[in-house]
């Protein structure tokens, strides 16, 4: 019995961060709703950098945006690769992708959580040079993007198996 629990402790680390991930993400969407409760275009923070509020109820970039209908397709979409994800942890090899995969999870879970909640993601980091502005994102989109470049690092520069030579 005592064997079977040691095994899945490398599967907990990965899920406290998810869940840190989701708690974070929901936390500043609660207080950028709550900032934006009267109407406001954009809080300046720095010349490069403004809070907003965009609604997104498409993929990345407001893509497919507009319909309650994609929505929910998104949403279920990113419960069933949240499940997959899960699924996978016990087959990690490297804290480096169960760095990734934790961050992937709680971002997924951060953006489905909005869709069920409030039918579109919550974005609101928006970066800029002059006009030139980066979509609106939030902390689940980071930790997404943070995940995936962890694992791209992972099977490029570390994983010697996937290395080919031409």
């Amino acid at each position: 019995m005592k064997k079977k629990i040691l095994n899945y402790l490398p599967m907990l680390w990965p899920l406290l961060l998810a869940l840190g991930v989701v708690v974070l993400d929901q936390w500043s969407k609660v207080q950028i709703l709550h900032l934006f409760s009267t109407p406001r275009g954009m809080v300046t923070v720095t010349p490069f950098f403004n809070l907003v509020l965009v609604l997104n109820r498409g993929v990345s970039f407001g893509i497919f945006d507009g319909t309650t209908v994609m929505s929910d397709f998104f949403a279920g979409l990113g419960l069933v690769i949240t499940l997959v994800l899960i699924l996978w942890l016990p087959r990690l090899k490297t804290r480096l992708s169960a760095l990734a995969f934790g961050l992937l999870i709680g971002g997924a879970i951060g953006n489905v959580t909005d869709r069920l909640r409030l039918g579109a993601v919550v974005d609101f980091l928006d970066f800029h040079v002059a006009n030139l502005h980066w979509p609106a994102f939030n902390v689940a989109d980071s930790a997404v993007v943070t995940g995936v470049a962890a694992l791209l690092l992972q099977s490029l520069v570390f994983d010697k198996k996937t290395r080919h030579s031409f």
